[in-house]
C-alpha cells in the first residue's frame, strides 16, 4: 500500500478563486483556522467593519468536522449545547438526532456557510509555516507552505486544541501490507471493513466510535488500550423538527444560562457533597445521572467529585459495577472495567457508548492490554507484542490522538519579537495570559487552545466567551487608536500560577492524562487547561479588559 498520511501537507494547492489566495495579502486581521472559532472571529469582526481573512489547511470549513469522516465519528455534547447562539443560525436549522454525527454537523457548517458566506473570505488548503511581528510597520508577516506571504495587523489563531496529530513509534508502521489510516486522516469515501480484521489502536473517544462502528459488519475488532477508558452511556435520542421549533423561543435564555455553567452545558454540579446523602439517596442519584446519559455522571454529579479522593472512588465504583455486569468474560472485564481504578473517574474525559463493552464481550473481538504486553513492531500482516504473540489484520486505525492543547501552535514556526520560535518558548513549558495571548507576540490571540477553559468546556460555549473577549479588545484597540499590545511577562507568570494552583485543588494533576500533556513522550507535564470553570473565567477576562486591559503593555 502507498505510506500512510501522517501530515496536513498539501502537494496541489487549490487555484482559488477570491483575493484571499493572493501573495502579497493584506489585511486587517488574519485568522488561522475555519472551525468554529475562525467563523466566529469573522463574522463578529466583519460586522464591526474589519477587513478579515481566513487561512484554512483543509479544504472546507467545520475544522475538526472537516477532518472527521471515521466509522462512528460524533460529537459528545448534545445539541442545541454544541452549536452557535448566534439567531441567524439556529432560526432555521433542526437537528435530526441528539448527538450528531461528522456528516450532519458538515451539513451544518453548510448551513452556516449560506447564513453567513464566510467562504468568500477564505484561503483553503493553506498551511502557515512561519510568522512573525514587523516592529517598524507594526504588522505580522505571515508565510504559507506553498511560499505565499501576508501581513495583517492583528493574527488570530483559531487552530482548535487537537491540530496536530500524534503517531504511536512503533518499529514497522510502514510495512504493514494491509490499510493503515489515522483517525484523523480516513478517506473520505471510507474504508470497507465487510469481512474484515480490524485492530483499533487506542482507548480515547475516537477509538471507541470507532471499535463500535466496524464491529458491525467486520470479522473481529481488537482494541488496543494502554489505559482503560471510563466510557458512559451515549443514550442517543431521535429528535424531530416539531419538537425543537417548540423549544427555539427559549434558546435565547438557554445559550445565555450555558455560559453560567462550570463546562458551558446545560447542566452542572449539584450543589451538594457525595455523602451528604445517604447511600440509598447515593444510589438513586447515581442511577439518575446514569440513565440520562451523555456527560452528566461526569460533569451534573457532586460537586467534590474532582475534589475528594473517597468521593471519587463511590462514583468509579458504582460506574465498575454497572460495566461489570455487561462483561462475562473475565480476561476482559478486568482489563475494561477493574475493581482498582486506572485513575480518579472524570480525570481523564469520559467517552460516550452504546455498546462497546457489549461488542467487545463477543468471542470474536478481542482487547491487548499493551501496559502488560507492550507491542514490540509492527510486520507486514500484522502486530506483534512482547509475549511473542502476532495478531493478523487486515485494516489497522490509528486513534492515538493529538499532541493536544499546544502542539498546534508549536507546530507553525511563529517567533517573537526577538526570533524565538514558540516551540522553542514552551519547550520546558508553557505560558500565556489569560489563555489567550503570549508575551512578546503583540497583536496576536488564540482561542480554544492553552491555558484557556478548553478540554474543560463545551467547545462552542468556550468558543464565544473567549472570541467576544478578542473582539471587544480589539475594538477597543481601535476605537482608542492603539496600534501595539503585548502581554506582559509578569501576567503570563500569574496566569500560569492561577492556572497550576486551580489544578492542583482538585485530582486532575493525579492522572496522566492529555489533559496535563502526558500522552506525549517527552512532553512537559503540566495542566493545559483552566480549571475554574466558564463564568470565573469570564470574570477574570472581563476584569482585565475593564481595567484598562490590565496585565498588556500598549502603544
Amino acid at each position: 500500500m502507498a505510506p500512510y498520511r501522517q501530515d496536513i501537507s498539501v502537494a496541489n494547492p487549490t487555484a482559488g478563486d477570491n483575493d484571499t489566495y493572493e501573495n502579497n495579502l493584506e489585511t486587517d486581521v488574519l485568522i488561522v483556522g475555519a472551525g468554529f472559532g475562525g467563523i466566529y472571529l469573522m463574522h463578529k469582526l466583519r460586522q464591526l467593519g474589519f477587513k478579515c481573512k481566513i487561512y484554512e489547511a483543509g479544504k472546507s470549513l467545520g475544522g475538526i468536522w472537516h477532518w472527521n469522516c471515521y466509522p462512528g465519528a460524533r460529537v459528545d455534547s448534545q445539541v442545541p449545547v454544541y452549536e452557535y447562539s448566534l439567531p441567524e443560525i439556529w432560526e432555521d436549522w433542526t437537528w435530526s438526532e441528539r448527538y450528531p454525527g461528522f456528516a450532519e454537523l458538515r451539513k451544518y457548517f453548510d448551513h452556516v456557510e449560506k447564513k453567513l458566506d464566510i467562504k468568500k473570505d477564505v484561503a483553503f488548503d493553506t498551511r502557515v509555516t512561519s510568522g512573525h511581528f514587523d516592529k517598524p510597520s507594526s504588522k505580522w508577516i505571515i508565510g504559507t507552505e506553498d511560499g505565499r506571504t501576508a501581513k495583517s495587523r492583528y493574527l488570530l489563531l483559531a487552530t482548535g486544541f487537537a491540530a496536530k496529530r500524534h503517531f504511536p513509534d512503533w518499529p514497522g508502521l510502514d510495512k504493514f501490507k494491509g490499510e493503515i489510516h489515522h483517525s484523523s486522516f480516513w478517506p473520505n469515501e471510507g474504508v470497507d471493513v465487510t469481512g474484515k480484521r480490524i485492530a483499533v489502536i487506542g482507548t480515547g473517544s475516537t477509538g471507541i466510535q470507532i471499535s463500535m462502528e466496524t464491529s458491525k459488519t467486520a470479522k473481529s475488532v481488537t482494541v488496543y488500550q494502554r489505559t482503560a477508558n471510563l466510557c458512559l452511556p451515549l443514550q442517543q435520542k431521535q429528535l424531530t423538527a416539531e419538537e425543537q421549533q417548540k423549544r427555539k423561543e427559549k434558546y435565547p435564555k438557554f445559550f445565555e444560562d450555558r455560559l453560567t455553567t462550570f463546562a458551558g452545558f446545560q447542566y452542572d454540579f449539584v450543589e451538594r457533597n457525595t455523602f451528604d446523602d445517604t447511600p440509598e439517596e447515593r444510589e438513586a442519584f447515581y442511577e439518575e445521572r446514569f440513565a440520562n446519559g451523555g456527560f452528566e455522571f461526569w460533569l451534573a454529579n457532586y460537586k467534590d467529585l474532582l475534589f475528594d479522593k473517597k468521593a471519587n472512588r463511590e462514583a468509579y465504583d458504582f460506574w465498575a459495577r454497572k460495566t461489570r455486569a455487561r462483561i462475562t468474560d473475565p480476561r476482559k472485564r478486568d482489563i475494561l472495567a477493574p475493581l482498582e481504578p486506572p485513575h480518579a473517574f472524570g480525570t481523564k474525559r469520559p467517552a460516550l457508548e452504546t455498546n462497546f463493552y457489549d461488542m467487545l464481550n463477543r468471542p470474536e473481538n478481542d482487547v491487548v492490554d499493551i501496559k502488560a504486553t507492550p507491542v514490540v513492531e509492527v510486520t507486514e500482516t500484522g502486530i506483534k507484542t512482547a509475549d511473542g504473540t502476532l495478531r493478523e489484520f487486515d485494516v489497522i486505525a490509528l486513534a492515538t490522538g493529538f499532541d493536544s492543547v499546544t502542539g498546534g501552535m508549536k507546530n507553525m514556526g511563529l517567533k517573537d519579537v526577538d526570533g524565538v520560535e514558540l516551540s522553542e518558548k514552551w519547550k520546558m513549558g508553557t505560558w500565556t495570559n489569560l489563555g489567550m495571548s503570549c508575551n512578546g507576540y503583540p497583536n496576536m490571540f488564540f482561542l480554544y487552545g492553552a491555558q484557556g477553559p478548553t478540554a474543560f468546556s463545551n467547545g462552542p460555549s468556550c468558543v464565544e466567551v473567549q472570541g467576544d473577549w478578542i473582539i471587544d479588545t480589539i475594538k477597543k484597540l481601535r476605537d482608542e487608536d492603539i496600534k501595539y499590545i503585548d502581554s506582559t511577562k509578569e501576567a503570563e507568570e500569574e496566569w500560569r500560577r492561577k492556572v497550576t494552583e486551580l489544578s492542583d485543588k482538585t485530582l486532575f494533576p493525579g492522572t496522566s492524562s492529555w489533559y496535563m500533556g502526558a500522552n506525549i513522550p517527552g512532553k512537559p507535564r503540566e495542566q493545559l487547561n483552566y480549571a475554574g470553570g466558564l463564568p470565573l473565567y469570564e470574570k477574570e477576562c472581563r476584569d482585565s479588559l475593564n481595567n484598562g486591559l490590565q496585565g498588556f503593555v500598549t502603544a
